[in-house]
């Protein structure tokens, strides 16, 4: 197999791997059951095989490495990994199935597995061997032998495309190690890198734990020298001056972080902490520093859109430290990579120790099953993450909205009229969820002022200028509802809800054939969707296409269209149009 063969093998079966959970699930055996503990190297393949491979029930390799390939995609990756383990045992001698075998079991879940058959040779690529030796690496320092790890860091750092995970890596292999000098060693340049942002920070930390504390307020100082720093670790500063006991200079410092608009929930809770003298978390462990390298890794992976890379890191750091926000990283990861299936099964194992956290991993597979077309179970975890979801109206915006779009209307309204809202001012998005629900159900009042109270603190609102642009078309104030629309659209040109209001509003102007051009582009990009065509059946009539016209009512008839639009549609096509209203009404 070639180089580029072997890496578009790899790269299609990363897309069929599965979560450690899927595989724990299964009624299979355990992967020391199954495989020898070492499998290189490899024998030769022989030329015909007597007898023919066969496992103790009756079933022949190639049809266990068949059954793996189907498991993993009807979406039971981890049972097929278990299959292409089986199936690597009795043909060890087979590249093919050792390379799916690493795969599969790489984003899989089970890494000691992956890390001893990692393909080798000159034809496979760095992707494939670097990944397996990084496993390799964290597996010894896992197996609390970190200078097992170290020392073979050292005779070879991993490289790319992993490199920059050996780089944020191996300083906290070191202090486990014991070696403080390694693992203090001053970080050259910064720049452009953003894995030396990175380091620092570590480095700044490993200071601290040896009491260094000037070095590691220099460090600090480089490290928020910049946007991005501060972005991500204006709160990791703040809580190094709260254990060094300067409290006052943390809520300075918080309060300016804040004031910067740097967005972290965690900033106005740890000011509030700072500034009645409560006790700060601690210094981090080594072995919990060495798991959020990995994070750091995968967060810089996930970014350039490496998301199975990504996904690798954040199970070694799993192994580390586990935690419920690396599941929440590793769950979003997978399911950024496509995998929607073991993204949900990862975000599951998250548990409601912490509210924040477990709300976010419940939205996520709301959201996922909503993209695989799986509405009313959405509304489960939507629900869940609702329920825990305190001082923020994502979940229940998220709900509501899911809600809206099955007709559910009255209850749409009832998840983002929670106590919360009654306290604090509703967001934006909390409002316009509202005004969608209100207008549905023809309390038209209602939903103007909640879309004013969005366009009150989003004066260029796009969503809010055309639903309430829309509001007022209803109303018969056309010239100004037409107004909002254009403003919207011209700001929007790619967004299809936006142009399709658009399109409306120039029907109701009298505007046909423009409103013919618009609406056409709108169906092209929205063919499934009963208004649109029902809206561009009406301006087909007024331009005399009348034959288009009842094509696209006819159409619009078959795409689930609401009681209301239903009979509207038959209607029309049995009696057509009235004459054109355009102007005011």
């Amino acid at each position: 197999m070639t180089a580029r063969a072997l890496l578009l093998a790899f790269a299609s079966t990363l897309t069929l791997a599965a979560s450690a959970h899927a595989q724990e699930s299964r009624p299979l055996p355990a992967p020391s059951e199954v495989v020898p503990d070492e499998l290189s190297p490899s024998p030769a393949i022989p030329e015909v095989w007597s007898p023919a491979p066969f496992d103790d029930e009756g079933r022949s390799a190639y049809g266990l490495f068949l059954a793996g390939r189907l498991a993993a995609a009807r979406g039971d990756a981890g049972e097929g990994a278990v299959y292409m383990r089986r199936a690597l045992m009795l043909t060890p001698e087979q590249p093919a199935v050792r390379d799916q075998a690493f795969a599969t079991n790489l984003l899989g879940g089970d890494l000691a597995f992956a890390a001893r058959v990692t393909p080798e040779g000159e034809d496979v690529p760095a992707l494939v061997t670097e990944a397996g030796r990084l496993v390799a690496v964290v597996g010894l320092a896992d197996r609390g032998d970190p200078r097992a790890a170290l020392a073979a860091v050292d005779v070879r750092p991993i490289g790319r495309p992993h490199q920059r995970a050996g780089r944020l890596l191996t300083p906290w292999l070191a202090a486990l190690s014991g070696d403080w000098n390694r693992a203090l060693a001053p970080v050259t340049g910064i720049g452009p890198d953003t894995t030396a942002l990175f380091q620092r920070a570590d480095r700044a930390r490993l200071l601290e734990r040896r009491r260094r504390h000037d070095e590691a307020e220099a460090e600090w100082a480089i490290v928020l020298g910049s946007s991005l720093g501060r972005r991500l670790f204006s709160l990791d500063y703040g809580l190094f001056l709260e254990r060094r006991g300067r409290r006052q200079d943390a809520v300075i410092h918080y309060d300016q972080a804040i004031a910067q608009g740097v967005t972290d929930d965690r900033l106005a809770p740890a000011r509030q902490r700072a500034a009645s003298r409560g006790r700060p978390p601690g210094q981090v462990e080594l072995r919990q520093g060495a798991a959020d390298a990995l994070s750091a890794a995968a967060l810089q992976a996930s970014s350039e859109g490496q998301h199975e890379s990504a996904a690798v890191y954040l199970r070694l750091a799993q192994d580390l430290a586990p935690s419920d926000l690396t599941l929440l990283n590793l769950g979003d990861a997978l399911i950024a990579a496509g995998l929607e299936g073991p993204g949900r099964d990862v975000l599951d194992d998250v548990t409601p120790a912490d509210a924040a956290t477990y709300a976010a991993a419940q939205l996520a597979i709301g959201q996922s099953l909503e993209r695989e077309g799986e509405s009313e179970a959405a509304l489960i975890p939507l629900r869940q993450a609702a329920s825990v979801s305190t001082g923020s109206s994502l979940a229940a915006v998220a709900l509501a909205e899911r809600l809206s779009a099955l007709g559910r209307h009255e209850e749409a309204l009832a998840a983002v009229a929670d106590p919360v809202f009654g306290q604090t001012p509703a967001s934006p998005a909390a409002l316009q969820v509202r005004a969608v629900a209100l207008r549905a159900l023809g309390r038209q009042p209602e939903a103007e002022v909640a879309l004013q109270g969005v366009l009150a603190v989003d004066p260029d609102n796009t969503e809010a200028l055309s639903l309430l642009g829309a509001l007022w078309l209803d109303a018969g104030r056309v010239q100004e509802g037409a107004a909002l629309i254009a403003r919207a659209a011209e700001a929007r040109p790619d967004d299809a809800d936006v142009q399709g209001a658009l399109g409306w509003s120039q029907y109701r102007q009298g505007l046909f054939d423009q409103a013919v051009t618009t609406l056409e582009a709108v169906v092209d990009a929205q063919p499934a969707d009963a208004v649109v065509n029902d809206h561009l059946g009406d301006a087909y009539w007024q331009v005399g296409r009348r034959r288009e016209a009842r094509f696209q009512w006819s159409r619009a008839l078959t795409l689930m269209p609401g009681a209301a639009l239903e009979a509207s549609l038959r209607r029309k096509l049995e009696v057509g149009l009235p004459e054109p209203a355009t102007g005011g009404t």
